[in-house]
């Protein structure tokens, strides 16, 4: 990691690689990691509403390209962690989330896909760019492996999206499984840092 003095002033921005596909859902009655309930409704009923005839009648499709999300409570960002869905239960109407979940919680459902990435980043890079006070002197970019060529192609188009967005300023990075922004750990993010 990378410590800066107080002196130093920092904008942070963090891209999750998804879009919300539907409002959020209060999580009405669950069980351990597996959401039973979503506003008094199925959950997989709420699920497949959301979906709606993109990925056919075969749930396997959604893998990879669905996910849960959990907005952070308090959140003056609309923030949220972004967790798989791990398991359905066609019968029973059930999910599992890879998270422990809470009734009264929230759950909402997001995709994951190319379109959705750039979405996202170029959203995160706009309000980066609106918040910095003085050129950026550098800056520090982590993202998931799972981002990179697979959502935005070889020859680093990721960064080339920083790029045009930012300008030529002095970047490092790498590739992360996980990464953390502020007090919390995220998947399929890129967190951006810049040093003023």
């Amino acid at each position: 990691g990378v410590l800066f003095g107080a002196r130093v002033p920092v904008v942070t921005g963090l891209t999750q690689g998804c879009l919300p596909i539907g409002p959020v859902h209060d999580v009405t009655a669950c069980q351990r990691n597996i959401a039973i309930a979503l506003d008094g409704r199925p959950a997989l009923a709420v699920l497949k509403e959301e979906i709606g005839d993109r990925y056919g009648s075969d749930l396997r499709r959604i893998a990879g390209h669905v996910f849960a999300a959990l907005p952070i409570p308090g959140s003056d960002r609309a923030d949220y962690v972004v967790r798989n869905l791990t398991g359905i239960d066609a019968e029973r109407e059930l999910i599992a989330i890879g998270t422990p979940l809470t009734e009264g919680g929230h759950l909402m459902f997001c995709r994951r896909d190319p379109v959705a990435a750039r979405l996202d980043l170029e959203r995160m890079l706009a309000d980066v760019a609106w918040r910095l006070t003085a050129p950026p002197r550098g800056g520090i970019y982590i993202t998931c492996l799972a981002r990179g060529p697979n959502m935005f192609g070889r020859d680093s188009g990721e960064l080339g999206i920083v790029r045009a967005a930012l300008g030529d300023v002095p970047l490092i990075g790498f590739f992360g499984n996980g990464e953390f922004s502020h007090d919390r750990l995220y998947t399929f993010t890129g967190v951006l840092s810049l040093f003023l």
